[in-house]
């Protein structure tokens, strides 16, 4: 089966992913990037990109809306106390970095 790329905004962040549903012939495969603005950190990634492997079929077991459990995912990483940290430090800004 063919790679599935979407691309959506997610926070203001514009975010690409790359959802291939049988990679090799055993596993299923998800790319998540921030492209803009550039690698700009994500709840599930302080880089911007995020490499997830998974049993095949999971995504279309949960509706097959790739964009709504990536999104969903976001969310309920954006709710963790590190990424509120993150968050706050980000507004306030770093003196020492």
């Amino acid at each position: 089966m063919e790679a599935q790329t979407y691309r959506f905004a997610w926070c203001g962040i514009a975010i690409e992913s790359i959802y291939s549903p049988l990679k090799w012939g055993a596993i299923a495969h998800l790319e998540i990037r921030s492209f803009e603005p550039p690698r700009a950190p994500l709840p599930i990634t302080e880089t911007g990109y995020r490499s997830h492997f998974h049993p095949p079929g999971t995504i279309e077991t949960h509706g097959g809306d790739v964009v709504a459990q990536v999104t969903a995912w976001l969310d309920q990483e954006a709710r963790t106390l590190r990424w509120q940290q993150y968050l706050a430090a980000s507004r306030q800004g770093d003196l020492f970095a």
